[in-house]
């Protein structure tokens, strides 16, 4: 079988989105899941127009039991799974003495425990077919970002998990990609929860100056082929990632004046 059976979570828009289409663009069959109905059957159209086969199951990955229902479904349907990228996440903006804890442990919830569930779910399966789990993080995950504390432990978090579980397998077969993206043209910072909970609603960013949601997501298709351990993305995001292992005291400073910048910063 030449084509992959590939597992997407939080695949109804931004980077998910996009590896959805460049996944089933290779002659992979896709199968996606995400909490808003509507977004994946419009995005199943789409990639069946375009001659590709994919399907659908509405998933919340803060649910055990939902994560399990993912690939149980995918097993039935195909009988094998070689691919599962926890792609999943919502992001936040404000500081850790304003926001609520709920803030905090919804971001947990979310971008860690959803990665937790799927990843358990699917191990069984991924070690027959020798196949391989993608955990999508940022360049939060490398240096822990000003507003973004709920943010950044998540993805700090995530490469704990990760990094054993890759040697926990180093004989078994099983692949571990782990991707950070810098910022990326998405509607992650549109959702993401400031000090009360409720969504930012904007993003403040210029989005057509970042990288687009379709290059990370061919980069990542192409580090699963070359079965890459690691991704990191944007020039300023391989920048932090060097400079961070010298001189993190600097890019501290660094980081604190860029994020200070931003329309609407919760600091100055």
């Amino acid at each position: 079988m030449d084509k992959k059976v590939v597992v997407i979570t939080g695949a109804s828009s931004g980077i998910g989105r996009a590896l959805a289409l460049e996944f089933a663009s290779r002659g992979d069959v896709v199968v996606l899941g995400a909490r808003r109905e509507e977004e994946l059957k419009t995005l199943i159209k789409e990639i069946e127009n375009k001659g590709g086969e994919a399907l659908y199951h509405v998933t919340d990955v803060t649910s055990e039991k939902d994560c399990q229902q993912l690939i149980d479904f995918t097993l039935q349907k195909y009988n094998r799974l070689d691919v599962l990228i926890n792609n999943a996440g919502i992001s936040m903006r404000a500081l850790f003495r304003d926001a609520s804890v709920d803030v905090i442990k919804k971001l947990m919830d979310v971008n860690f425990w959803g990665t937790v569930y799927c990843t358990k779910s699917a191990l069984p399966a991924l070690l027959e077919s020798k196949g391989t789990v993608v955990t999508v993080s940022s360049i939060a995950g490398i240096k822990g970002l000003p507003g973004r504390t709920g943010y950044s432990a998540s993805k700090f978090a995530l490469q704990g998990f990760m990094e054993s579980l890759r040697t926990e397998n180093l004989r078994t077969g099983l692949h571990v990609l782990m991707a950070y993206p810098g910022f990326t043209a998405s509607n992650i910072r549109n959702t993401a929860l400031v000090a009360d909970g409720s969504q930012q609603g904007e993003s403040p960013l210029n989005e057509g100056k970042i990288m687009s949601a379709e290059e990370v997501a061919k980069n990542i298709y192409r580090a699963v082929q070359q079965k890459k351990n690691k991704l990191v993305l944007t020039t300023e995001g391989k920048l932090t990632n060097l400079v961070s292992k010298f001189f993190p005291s600097y890019l501290e400073k660094l980081v604190y004046r860029k994020m200070a910048k931003e329309p609407g910063s919760p600091f100055k």
